[in-house]
């Protein structure tokens, strides 16, 4: 039986490898790696092992077909394998669906730990403590209980304190392919000095200080969104914000 090869010089049909990874892609909790991919196509179809180049053949034909059929969705590079995701064009409709659900948001607290093993790993936590200038016990302990930071070793230092590091988790989370994709920072300083930035910042945070008292702030029938316009239009009584894009009243 001849077996069509679909441009593929080593007899893999293209077709089936394109339709077996959308399956196993569509079907995973976390990304799935080019490996795994491989193993599962030739355990079920026997014969040679697809390449890595057939296997970014099959990914691009279907971001192809799900272009060309008007879809939503993409596969896209995450955390060193394939996942899919919605296309940004639909952000706005999902941000206003998940706006309704109460979410969990990580601490100011956490988010300092976060940052700081994220950029300075492998990090101890004595170099945590120091970068912060307060204890991060209970903030290492919290990040490792929200699988977002592991133990990756032991320092060669007195005592041998354990090494921390960032998790396949907070990679996914945060959409990123590696940890070469952390902005550096002097991109995070040029953000924090941008006025869009504050102005954008300043926005959100009225939002949520309006959300639920939105009764006290905004006049019979306006809306929340009503009333940062008229706060960002300066409006007398509404609130303002200062230089570092805070709420003031």
């Amino acid at each position: 039986m001849n077996i069509e090869t679909n441009g593929s010089d080593s007899g893999i049909d293209l077709d089936e490898l394109a339709m077996m990874t959308e399956a196993l892609i569509f079907g995973a909790d976390e990304p799935v790696g080019t490996e795994t991919i491989v193993d599962v196509f030739v355990r079920v179809r026997g014969g040679s092992r697809p390449t890595i180049a057939e296997v970014e053949a099959a990914v691009d034909r279907l971001n192809a077909g799900f272009e060309a059929g008007g879809r939503c969705v993409r596969i896209y590079e995450w955390a060193e394998g394939y996942r899919m995701a919605t296309t940004p064009e639909v952000a706005p409709y999902l941000k206003v669906f998940l706006d309704q659900k109460m979410t969990r948001r990580l601490s100011r607290s956490l988010l300092e730990t976060l940052a700081v093993v994220a950029y300075k790993q492998p990090v101890t936590k004595p170099e945590v403590d120091f970068v912060r200038g307060v204890d991060s016990d209970y903030g290492l302990r919290k990040l490792m209980e929200l699988d977002m930071v592991d133990v990756i070793g032991r320092s060669d230092a007195v005592g041998r304190p354990l090494l921390y590091g960032t998790s396949r988790t907070f990679l996914e989370k945060f959409a990123m392919k590696g940890l070469d994709d952390l902005p550096n920072l002097r991109e995070v300083e040029e953000l924090l000095n941008d006025p869009s930035f504050n102005t954008e910042r300043a926005r959100l945070l009225l939002r949520d200080s309006l959300m639920g008292l939105e009764s006290d702030v905004a006049p019979a029938g306006e809306s929340t969104e009503s009333a940062i316009d008229s706060a960002d239009s300066g409006v007398p009584g509404a609130p303002t914000t200062n230089g570092n894009g805070l709420a003031e009243e």
